[in-house]
């Protein structure tokens, strides 16, 4: 009697071993896809950096301030960066996206000048990115 209601419900001996090697298959194949997924991003995808250091500012009156800031990426990679300027409560009061050109130097310090809404009292990189 239990081998006929193991037939008549698929629980046979055959079904087992279908569903194993699907099983196995199926775990294959997602390990398959998570290694190609590792060795493209991590060994074949982009490697470049970017990286900011504030060296100060100069408020130059109530409605502007000069930035200066170091930028390193690798030689030849043309970067954009926002700037912003901060009053008292932390507010943004200035702040505008500019485009840095390739150069063949790692590191480069800029200085620009920025219009505030308000007077400002400090004013760093807000982030960079490859363009």
């Amino acid at each position: 009697m239990t081998t006929t209601l193991d037939a008549r419900y698929g629980r046979t001996r055959g079904r087992r071993i279908r569903s194993r090697t699907i099983a196995i298959v199926a775990g294959a194949g997602v390990l398959v896809v998570a290694l190609a997924w590792v060795l493209w991003v991590g060994l074949f995808g982009a490697t470049s950096s970017i990286e900011t250091q504030d060296v100060g500012y100069t408020v130059v009156d109530a409605h502007a301030i000069d930035i200066r800031s170091q930028v390193s990426a690798n030689p030849g990679s043309t970067v954009s960066c926002s700037i912003e300027a901060l009053n008292a409560e932390f507010a943004i009061v200035g702040w505008k996206v500019i485009a840095l050109p390739a150069v063949p130097d790692r590191n480069r310090v800029i200085t620009e000048r920025l219009r505030t809404s308000e007077p400002a009292v400090t004013g760093a990189i807000g982030s960079c990115w490859l363009r």
